[in-house]
């Protein structure tokens, strides 16, 4: 297959996948772009609900804090823990989340110094968080339970094939300057065409990131067998407590002091409850070597005997954790702090932009073009 065959499929294999795929694409990256900033929208909308924190001195330890919330919960019988998020900064609430048979999220602010309650959601939800309850099942399920959750895995892939086709095929390999140039006084089809290009190709690594991590997400039973497969990582044992007869799980305190061994110079971020009595207890730990702020490093423990189950180190991860360790901050743009997050934004935007351009595009074929030199007439379309 000499190059003009093979960029001419390759042309024909991004036209069609684009106008498959466009518009799905458009409202995942529009939603993704609302959920990049979700919870400082949120901690802003309660801001203004609870009072400001002024440290003093050292935090209560969580058990304290656990125990003071247990008083509010007293009337609600089936109420229990879920997580526990700790701290990361010292006007900061502990967040304590608690489910019902009726609500399985109530998060709770709670005050790291006094323990005072200072805003629970067991009420109606704000209407901005109504508001992010459709957009986030929006955006990873179409709001159509697992059959949208797989299409939006599959539109990722696409998406993935869209965005490597699309770089393969930018003008900008022949002439760097051509490929980030807009001409702005051209013909409006060279104009659109400019547009499809240029912002194609400064987003397109980004939105592989994106497309690509949330399909192998909402593929999760394949991909991770296949990359744990393809980097000899095996997969790790699932952590089972071991019931004991009238015996209840042991204190958090003691189970803290057991975990924070395993990872010496880590940081406590979260604490995840046992939902069922032989679930393990999971503690959340970050290292300051790791780029996602809520860590990846975790320890599993037996809630009645406190044996340590599993460690997972995030700074010595097997090959294959480090790949799926990774999915977080490329999906979400973490990776470089506050501006990738903000470019993360503008990168939601562009299926919509490369769609339009790219839709204009294909109806312009139906009329005579323009002579585009120094770039042949046909090597744009």
């Amino acid at each position: 297959m000499n190059y003009k065959t093979l960029r001419n499929f390759v042309f024909g294999l991004h036209r069609y996948i684009g106008l498959a795929v466009g518009l799905i694409a458009i409202i995942v990256g529009l939603t993704g772009s609302l959920l990049v900033f979700q919870s400082e929208i949120i901690a802003h909308q309660n801001h203004d609900q609870i009072v400001t924190i002024i440290p003093q001195g050292k935090m209560l330890p969580i058990e304290v804090i656990l125990n003071t919330l247990k008083k509010s919960y007293a009337n609600q019988p089936d109420a229990k823990l879920k997580r526990v998020y700790v701290p990361t900064k010292p006007d900061e609430p502990f967040s304590v989340v608690y489910t019902t048979k009726k609500n399985d999220w109530i998060p709770t602010s709670v005050h790291p110094y006094t323990g005072a309650i200072l805003i629970s959601n067991n009420l109606e939800p704000s209407p901005l968080e109504r508001f992010y309850n459709v957009i986030y099942p929006l955006h990873f399920s179409l709001l159509a339970g697992d059959i949208g959750n797989k299409i939006a895995g599959t539109v990722g892939l696409l998406v993935s094939i869209l965005t490597i086709t699309g770089i393969f095929l930018w003008p900008g390999w022949r002439n760097l300057l051509s490929g980030f140039k807009i001409k702005w006084n051209a013909h409006p089809k060279r104009v659109n065409f400019d547009i499809h290009k240029v912002a194609g190709v400064i987003a397109g690594v980004f939105l592989f990131f994106t497309f690509f991590t949330g399909f192998c997400w909402n593929f999760g039973e394949f991909s991770e067998p296949f990359i744990r497969a393809i980097t000899f990582s095996p997969h790790p044992q699932e952590p089972v407590s071991q019931l004991i007869p009238n015996q209840s799980p042991l204190k958090l305190t003691e189970q803290l002091q057991t975990a924070q061994a395993q990872l010496p110079g880590a940081e406590l971020r979260s604490v995840y409850f046992a939902e069922k009595p032989d679930n393990a207890l999971m503690i959340r730990y970050k290292f300051p070597q790791e780029i996602d702020d809520s860590g990846n490093s975790y320890v599993y423990l037996d809630q009645y005997s406190g044996k340590v189950l599993r460690v997972d180190n995030a700074i010595k991860p097997l090959l294959g954790d480090r790949i799926l360790n990774s999915f977080i901050p490329l999906h979400y743009g973490t990776f470089g702090g506050l501006p990738t997050r903000i470019l993360y934004v503008f990168v939601g935007l562009t299926p919509l932009i490369l769609f339009i351009t790219g839709f204009v595009m294909w109806q312009y074929r139906k009329r005579p073009t323009p002579d585009f030199s120094p770039v042949r007439k046909n090597s744009w379309n």
